[in-house]
């Protein structure tokens, strides 16, 4: 029997991601990769193929399968989901069936609640936690832009199997993806949602790239003062962050391509639906329950909820 992996939702993450394990598996007679699309998406792939696009090549991959049909799915041993988190709950019902007790779902959103909200949906399933740096989106269905060369997967669990963990990260460094079993995981996916949070509410609110952001006064201010005060929240939940976590955010961002930006700021530049629930109300919410003031995010998504 092969090993089945689906991937569910084929933008920047899961499409550049889910390409590499295509690309790697596509004749393995142990594992089978299946991407979960449909509409032009699906219809792009399956004609043309996957195209992953970097600053030095670019590349095209096809899946075993590319379907939205659960009949055709069948059951999946791994499922690795990355839609927008506004998607979470829908985007599992058509695949629902696909899902068995023993599937171990990997989730890389934005977010960081979406393992809870997916363990509501399948009590019995195993799901991991985990997220990734890298900065990549949709050009078209079937191509995904990778900008820069940083690229990394975190993840982790504290009640799974250490055996399934390790067939996942066997699985994932076959294909060339730098990832890493991180036992403390809900600190590093709060460090990266640090990162994205304030990235995508400043971005956002200031309509300025990554440089627009570091390299004017005004901008960096805020969008430190957004870091100071997601950063308290994250202490006051009672989460063990660097004592250094807004330098260090910071330095990660210098890392970042300056003409990059928030997949946040691209959907509202686009007038397409966000993810400012999940990524700056979220904080509010989160400040008000434990008891931290969160001024400059409440200013930033009042504005951005209109």
């Amino acid at each position: 029997m092969k090993t089945r992996i689906g991937i569910l939702g084929l933008g920047g993450v899961g499409g550049y991601f889910g390409g590499l394990l295509a690309k790697t598996y596509f004749d393995s007679d142990v594992i089978e990769i299946i991407f979960i699309a449909r509409g032009e998406t699906q219809k792009a792939i399956a004609q043309n193929g996957l195209k992953i696009i970097s600053d030095t090549n670019e590349t095209t991959v096809f899946p075993n399968l590319v379907s939205n049909n659960p009949n055709e799915i069948g059951n999946l041993d791994y499922l690795i989901c990355a839609t927008k988190t506004y998607d979470i709950e829908s985007s599992f019902k058509s695949i629902k069936n696909c899902i068995t007790p023993d599937t171990v779902i990997l989730p890389l959103y934005n977010g960081v609640d979406a393992t809870e909200r997916i363990q509501k949906l399948f009590p019995e399933t195993t799901i991991l936690q985990g997220c990734v740096y890298i900065v990549s989106m949709i050009v078209s269905p079937g191509i995904i832009k990778k900008i820069g060369v940083y690229e990394k997967l975190f993840f982790g669990s504290k009640n799974t199997l250490v055996s399934k963990l390790n067939e996942l990260q066997s699985i994932l460094e076959k294909s060339a993806i730098e990832s890493y079993q991180v036992e403390n995981i809900e600190e590093t996916i709060w460090e990266k949602f640090i990162f994205i949070s304030a990235l995508a509410s400043a971005t956002s609110y200031l309509n300025q790239n990554i440089g627009g952001i570091l390299n004017n006064s005004v901008n960096k201010a805020i969008y430190i003062s957004l870091l100071n005060e997601i950063g308290s929240v994250a202490i006051a939940k009672g989460l063990a962050m660097p004592n250094d976590i807004v330098a260090q955010t910071i330095i990660k961002l210098e890392k970042t391509p300056k003409d990059a930006t928030s997949s946040m700021h691209r959907d509202f530049l686009a007038n397409r639906k966000t993810e400012v629930t999940s990524l700056t109300e979220y904080v509010v919410n989160e400040g008000l329950k434990y008891g931290v003031t969160t001024p400059t995010y409440q200013r930033i998504f009042e504005k951005l909820s209109k």
